[in-house]
């Protein structure tokens, strides 16, 4: 293995280099933190505060915060739609390609 001082791919090697299931808990809590960060995005675009949002979609500013948090895990399709109604919007499912396996090589996402 060739020495390196780029953290990225020291923090490879160490981490994910052999672990194929640690490869899958990064990229679930990539989706995951992407889909907060998106619903966040959209609430404040529209100049709503999280109890208004709530307002609108029939439910507390608890569980608008918790859809607004990366570490949530129970997005259901029913609440995204709600929360997509609410903001003039609609959901959509893509399925994509997934990356070529590792070569021992940091590829960044």
């Amino acid at each position: 293995m060739n020495k390196t001082s780029n953290a990225l791919e020291i923090i490879h090697r160490e981490f994910f280099d052999g672990k194929p299931e640690m490869g899958a808990e990064l990229e679930k809590a990539r989706c995951e933190d992407a889909l907060a960060r998106k619903i966040r995005q959209l609430r404040i675009r529209s100049k709503l505060s999280q109890r208004e949002l709530a307002k609108l979609v029939k439910t507390t500013p608890s569980v608008i915060s918790r859809l607004e948090s990366a570490d949530y895990e129970g997005h259901s399709m029913s609440m995204l739609a709600r929360v997509a109604e609410a903001l003039n919007r609609r959901v959509e499912i893509r399925f994509v390609p997934l990356k070529p396996k590792s070569t021992g090589k940091f590829q960044h996402a």
